[in-house]
């Protein structure tokens, strides 16, 4: 998903090749900085539920995960904090799916898809955005279990990488104007890295799939 929002992002800022450089130094900061944030937080969730209970915690809903940290928080602080965390997810997975399935449905029916253009200038583009908004609200309010969900959505995205990761990589070696086109050492090293995360990436799926 991060990937199509991207390209499509890129496209929509107006982005060209005079701004390659800066462009990937955003992905490169971006993607540490965030994968940095996620391991910080799992090792210390782990470090901390697990320390005082002796054979772990359930974790299969949010009310579960939200009384099993603000404890060690706090009551009241541990409980804005844990909120004002879901909410900030939240806002970032909404914005993320639903501006990319507007620009990707734009791309694929040619409706004009532009954050810079008004609702009478491209109508279609803000129908899709609002309506998938809409469908995550009502997924949220009805009670589904989210853990379930968000597991479910990991698992896909897990099997899919192959396609999206693959597809990516050849696109790049054969698409692009011949001088940033993928050659020589880097090309391997590219691909060697797209076939040892497709290839974690499909075991990880496999394995959410019997556990959960």
């Amino acid at each position: 998903m991060d990937i199509f929002y991207q390209q499509s992002a890129v496209v929509d800022k107006g982005l060209g090749i005079a701004n390659i450089k800066g462009s990937r130094w955003d992905t490169a900061i971006g993607s540490v900085v965030t994968q940095l944030v996620m391991i910080a937080m799992l090792v210390t969730t782990a470090a901390t539920l697990w320390a005082n209970h002796e054979g772990g915690v359930d974790l299969n809903t949010v009310e579960q995960i939200s009384d099993a940290i603000t404890p060690h928080l706090g009551v009241d602080a541990g409980r804005i904090l844990f909120s004002m965390g879901m909410v900030g997810a939240a806002l970032v997975a909404a914005i993320v799916v639903s501006l990319t399935a507007a620009w990707g449905m734009g791309e694929v029916t040619g409706y004009r898809r532009s954050l810079g253009d008004g609702v009478k200038q491209a109508p279609w583009f803000y129908v899709v955005y609002v309506a998938v908004l809409a469908v995550g609200a009502t997924v949220v309010m009805s009670g589904v279990n989210l853990i379930d969900i968000n597991i479910f959505v990991q698992v896909v995205n897990a099997l899919l990488l192959p396609i999206v990761l693959g597809f990516l990589a050849v696109l790049s070696q054969k698409a692009l104007p011949e001088p940033y086109r993928l050659k020589g050492r880097y090309a391997v090293v590219v691909w060697t890295v797209t076939v040892v995360m497709c290839a974690l990436g499909v075991y990880s799926g496999i394995a959410g799939i019997f556990t959960s």
